[in-house]
């Protein structure tokens, strides 16, 4: 799968791209992630990328030309490059408080994408003619501001690898995570390892019986039993009989 991350601070991204299993799935060829700043798109001696808002309030606005063309430059990059299973224009998102949020079944859709090009605001947000442009898909990480979208960029590619055949050493790993489809979007259930006890708090017998059909069982039901107490809204509407 192929990344291009929009960014007027590609420098934030090294230290992650460098590390645990991004890093190895880069160096697998499995991921590719491609930095790009929006501010070589700017024409001006200064680079400025950002100005007031018309209308008057605080803070700065990103502007619409730089970001437009730095999409539409990037975007047809693979256009201009023979076909490859990352080739095609992908698909645009824009990481934004105020899009759709960021949720399991939405990660599984993208992990389906073979490019995905990350737009990543700042300050005041864009120039709404961006949007009217480029109508790229929004999404949030959370109900909540960040100063930029470098962290919500991460936070997507992050959610995203770990779907990509390859990239986790256990290809079931994935298929057991909280909100997974497999598990019926329900939270994970408790896990367990050596020792055996410690402090009084011992391990459920039944994990220690080798009985592959109750330990099933258990886990199910430690599944909708956390659910429950932590996350009911994840089980739909309740019957109150």
């Amino acid at each position: 799968m192929r990344f291009d991350v929009l960014t007027l601070f590609p420098d934030m991204f090294p230290g992650y791209l460098g590390q645990s299993l991004l890093k190895l799935a880069i160096q697998k060829g499995l991921v590719n992630v491609n930095l790009h700043n929006i501010r070589d798109w700017a024409t001006d001696k200064h680079k400025s990328v950002d100005d007031r808002p018309f209308g008057g309030g605080p803070g700065m606005v990103l502007k619409v030309g730089p970001v437009v063309e730095c999409v539409e430059a990037v975007q047809g990059e693979s256009e201009k490059q023979e076909t490859t299973s990352t080739g095609g224009r992908g698909r645009l998102i824009m990481l934004t408080p105020q899009g759709r949020r960021l949720d399991q079944p939405l990660v599984e859709e993208l992990a389906t994408e073979e490019r995905l090009t990350l737009l990543c605001g700042r300050y005041e947000g864009f120039d709404e003619r961006v949007r009217d442009i480029l109508e790229p898909d929004e999404i949030s990480v959370g109900d909540y501001v960040l100063n930029g979208g470098e962290v919500a960029a991460m936070v997507l590619i992050d959610t995203v690898i770990r779907l990509i055949p390859g990239v986790l050493g256990d290809e079931q790993s994935s298929q057991q995570d909280s909100f997974s489809a497999n598990r019926r979007h329900l939270l994970e259930f408790s896990q367990y390892t050596r020792p055996r006890e410690f402090r009084g708090h011992e391990v459920p017998e039944v994990l220690l019986s080798g009985d592959h059909e109750q330990i099933e069982a258990w886990r199910e039901q430690e599944s909708i039993r956390r659910t429950k107490r932590r996350r009911a809204d994840l089980l739909g509407p309740q019957d109150p009989s």
